[in-house]
């Protein structure tokens, strides 16, 4: 019985279970509706499913169809249908709602509905902008409209397009500009709050000229080719305006955009960032701009230039001087009042030199520039470079004239300090150095500056005259190297020891040979533990005493030690006049007297070189020749007087003795001696010259 309980439990389930079965193997009956495949088929893709697929496509494509072909239909129509003196006044109007700006047409109206939509006016002015000499006038002014509103009738425009607009600004002497009137309407019109529903997103300038003049500084500049695209404020409060002009045969890249437009037009505060990028310049300021009663601008400016040279010849920029002013970077927090500049936390770089500090330009009338900066090391060689006092040939002083103009056209106030300081050859330790440059005088002043292991003040100004430049110089060297600072300074190398100098200078002329030849002045030298190279006077004076004409040959040779060194010189019209020259040896004295002539840097001085014994052998010399090399050779006659062989030869008075006498000095020194003026070679002499 449980056996048949079993099995009687068991039927329904399980022909239920064998009708699934089949159907999902697709055995002998058809499935979700599709007819079954005759047993033997082959197993293929049903070819019923993309044909349905297809289907479907070409009963959608239909009304899209349709619908495609009645918005052409009703394109076609509006532009048959559209009141084109209707559209102008929508436009008109909307400009004017959006702008508040009146445009004055005198040219032809272009009307397109297909392919485009746009509406174009040709000769546009603004209403109130002049006649002779208008603020805008446009070529063509075309308005973009918007479509799925224009075939209903209604016009909007999408976006401007000026082409080829002629924009004249004229700056007055109050300040004001012939723009000032329609940039007031534009701030009224854009105040918030005002009957302006109607907007458009941009405005296009394409091929266009702006000429700007300033009546009171008469100055005139000319931007070409301005291609810009403005981005007008409609929902937000931001305006902003990208593209290129030509400005002075560069083409530049720019863009400026305000926070708050409306504030920025009505002189509120607003904030600015604007970008100039060409060439020879690139500029950036983010800040906030302001325009109550002058201009106010603050923010970070940063300035980057390959060649501050160039960037200052194209911007219209005295150069100053010939040589430096290369690569140029600077950051700073910018505060700008008027023509006035006051810059913070400066980072400068100029030719490899960078400083800290704080700068403040100037241009009222007259460009002005005052600066305290510090630097870590500076080097001034490239500013010196060009200025050469020595020709080519660093022998003769050069006579190329001075440029001076760079003096006339902007003032300078700077105070620079460095722990290293590099001028050409010469290194200084931690200098303080202050330059003035006012109507054309420059003043530099040394305050403190450690050089030639001592210290040195003093002070040089160039006033110009014409061509002519006034130079003052006044400089102390305290406790420095003699041999250093005299071989830099004054091109003598055979001086050595430490000490003092006193220099004060005047000299007046158009070029550095101008200038030695009218140097007045004096200079003072006192040194002291040190040697003169090119001579051994103790040793030559001991030799000399024992065997009076054993030669002069060796008389250039050596140097002389030194306990005290005293040098005093007085300059009158280029020649420097020995008041006292006095060397104190251990061993020996000397001293000397006579001139030195800056021009043709040439000696011609007398001296007498003494032993600091008891006999006191005493040996009087001549210095001549250049200052570099010159001929130094003993008095020939007290050497032979101290002969006892040659002495007797000076007591004769005929011919014969006298032309033995001269020889003997010319042996003795090697430099021919002009014979005596009573002597009778000197006579026959004098007699050939007359007859010739």
């Amino acid at each position: 019985m449980l056996e048949a309980a079993h099995t009687v439990g068991r039927p329904a389930r399980g022909l239920e279970s064998d009708k699934k079965t089949d159907q999902v193997a697709g055995v002998g009956s058809g499935y979700a509706g599709f007819p079954a495949r005759p047993s033997g088929s082959n197993d293929q893709p049903d070819q019923d499913m993309p044909l349905t697929m297809a289907q479907g496509m070409k009963r959608l494509g239909t009304p899209i169809a349709a619908l495609l072909g009645v918005a052409l239909i009703a394109l076609i129509a509006t532009s048959w249908l559209i009141n084109r003196d209707a559209l102008r006044k929508a436009v008109e109007a909307q400009i004017r709602d959006v702008t508040g700006l009146e445009l004055n047409v005198t040219g032809n109206i272009d009307i397109s509905v297909l392919p485009a939509s746009y509406i174009s006016f040709h000769d546009v002015g603004l209403k109130g902008g002049g006649t002779s000499d208008p603020a805008l006038h446009v070529d063509v002014l075309t308005a973009n409209l918007r479509l799925l509103p224009l075939l209903l009738q209604r016009f909007e425009i999408a976006d401007l397009t000026l082409l080829r607009p002629r924009i004249h600004v004229s700056l007055k002497p109050d300040g004001e500009s012939n723009w000032t009137p329609f940039i007031q309407t534009i701030a009224r019109t854009m105040k918030p709050g005002a009957d302006n529903q109607v907007s458009f997103s941009e405005i296009r300038i394409q091929d266009g000229v702006l000429n700007y003049e300033d009546a009171a500084t008469h100055a005139t500049e000319k931007f070409e080719d301005i291609d810009l695209s403005l981005a007008w404020p409609s929902i937000s409060r931001s305006f902003a305006a990208t593209g290129q002009f030509d400005w002075r045969g560069e083409r530049v890249d720019g863009s400026i955009s305000f926070s708050d437009f409306v504030a920025a037009l009505s002189g509120d505060r607003s904030g600015l960032k604007a970008r100039i990028a060409s060439a020879p310049l690139k500029l950036a300021f983010d800040g906030s701009v302001a325009n109550r009663t002058s201009p106010m601008m603050e923010g970070t400016l940063t300035i980057d230039s390959p060649s501050l040279r160039s960037a200052l010849r194209w911007t219209g920029q005295p150069q100053p001087g010939s040589g430096g002013f290369g690569r140029f970077a600077l950051k700073a927090r910018a505060n700008v009042v008027g023509a006035s500049i006051a810059l913070t936390n400066v980072n400068v770089e100029l030719d490899g030199n960078t400083a800290e500090g704080v700068m403040t330009y100037a241009n009222n009338g007259r460009q002005t520039l005052q600066a305290t900066l510090a630097a870590d090391a500076l080097d001034f060689t490239p500013y010196i470079s060009t200025f050469r006092l020595l020709a080519s040939g660093a022998r003769d002083w050069n006579r190329q004239l001075f440029d001076l103009n760079g003096l006339s056209t902007t003032d300078l106030d700077m105070r620079l300090s460095a722990a290293r300081l590099t001028v050409g050859a010469s290194r200084l330790g931690r200098t303080a150095i202050g330059a003035n440059l006012r109507n054309g005088t420059l003043a530099l002043s040394v305050g403190e500056a450690q050089v030639y292991g001592g210290i040195a003040k003093g002070s040089f100004g160039i006033a110009r005259s014409d061509t002519v430049a006034d130079v003052k110089a006044q400089f102390q060297f305290t406790d420095v190297d003699l041999q250093a600072c005299a071989s830099e300074l004054f091109g003598l190398n055979k001086l050595s020891g430490r000490g003092n100098i006193n220099v004060s200078l005047v000299a007046s002329g158009s070029s550095p040979f101008g200038l030695v030849q009218s140097l007045d002045g004096t200079a003072t030298v006192t040194g002291h533990d040190g040697a003169i190279a090119g001579i051994n006077a103790e040793q030559l004076l001991k030799r000399l005493e024992r065997r009076p004409l054993s030669g002069g040959g060796n008389f250039r040779n050596g140097s002389t030690p030194y306990d005290n060194l005293t040098i005093a010189l007085k300059f009158a019209d280029g020649v420097a006049t020995a008041e006292d020259i006095r060397i104190e040896g251990p061993s020996a004295k000397i001293t000397l007297t006579g001139t030195a002539s800056v021009p043709t840097r040439e000696y011609d001085m007398k001296g007498v070189a003494s032993l600091n014994t008891s006999s006191g052998f005493q040996l009087p010399f001549v210095v001549q020749g250049p200052w570099d090399d010159p001929l130094i050779f003993p008095d020939s006659e007290v050497l032979i007087r101290r002969s006892p062989f040659a002495a007797p030869l000076l007591k004769g008075k005929d011919d014969k003795s006298g032309d033995t006498v001269r020889s003997v000095i010319e042996k003795i020194t090697g430099v021919k001696r002009p014979a005596p003026a009573d002597s009778p070679t000197a006579e026959n002499t004098k007699e050939n010259a007359k007859s010739n």
